[in-house]
Formats: structure tokens, sequence, C-alpha cells
């Protein structure tokens, strides 16, 4: 399992399904399942954007905790159109300049996990993966 470290309020919009667009500065050609944790790291600005407040942020939602794996989708494509400068069809979320990570079948944790994130999109142990699996099927976990 590959997982991408995301901010908050942005991993929360993510696991939130309101966020189908994650903005990155680099390209991947990775498709498939990608679990997403919610850094360390708190966006303050990002809680002003008229996205986050009309998606309805909620830092009492689980999901809105850091340090954590808050939900798994598939990233089914990258457009990179805005990094050429040409127009793209992505919505409201997406930024130019950027690639746009479009992501699916959004599920979140119903109990999200706590794990140290790293940078880029890195490689889930074993352990780590196996207990995701285990949360999304509804087994007792540690």
């Amino acid at each position: 399992m590959r997982v991408l470290s995301v901010r908050q309020p942005w991993a929360w919009a993510i696991a939130r399904g309101q966020k189908p667009i994650e903005n990155r500065n680099w390209d991947t050609t990775y498709r498939g399942e990608l679990a997403i944790h919610a850094s360390l790291r708190l966006d303050t600005d990002a809680l002003e954007s008229p996205l986050v407040r009309g998606a309805g942020w909620d830092p009492a939602d689980p999901i809105a905790a850091a340090g954590m794996i808050v939900a798994v989708v598939s990233l089914t494509d990258v457009c990179a159109a805005a990094t050429s400068g040409e127009p793209c069809d992505c919505g409201p979320w997406a930024e130019a300049g950027y690639f746009h990570w479009r992501l699916g079948d959004v599920r979140p944790l119903p109990r999200p996990f706590a794990t140290t994130g790293q940078p880029s999109l890195w490689t889930a142990s074993p352990d780590l993966a196996a207990e995701v699996a285990g949360i999304l099927a509804g087994r007792a976990g540690h």
C-alpha cells in the first residue's frame, strides 16, 4: 500500500469525499490504492479557504486528527495540463501550476490509525497495511 501525507484540513476534505483533487508539484506514474495520512502540520491559511469552509470543516471530526491515516482512496489519474498553462477540467480544488492527482473511491477509516508520516509518496510497512485493511474491513485493531 502506498501512502501520501497531506496537511489538515486538506486530508479531512479528501477523506470526507469533498476534495477529489490533490495538488502536487511533482508527478507520479503510480495508480491505485493510496492511504491518506494527515500530517502533523496544519495548513492554517487553508482554514479560511472558501472551499474548506463550504465543505463543512469540523475540527471535532475524528478524521480531522493529525498524525493519522484517515482514509484510503484510489489515485486514478494525474492531470499535468495546468503545469504547462493549459486549461483543464479538474474543478475548483485544482490549483494552476500543479499536477492534479485525481482521487476516487474514497473510504474514510471509521477509526483513524496513528502513524508517523514521511515525505513524498511512501510505501506502508506490511504491518501498517494490514492494520489499515483490518480497520476498513471492520476488524478490531490495535
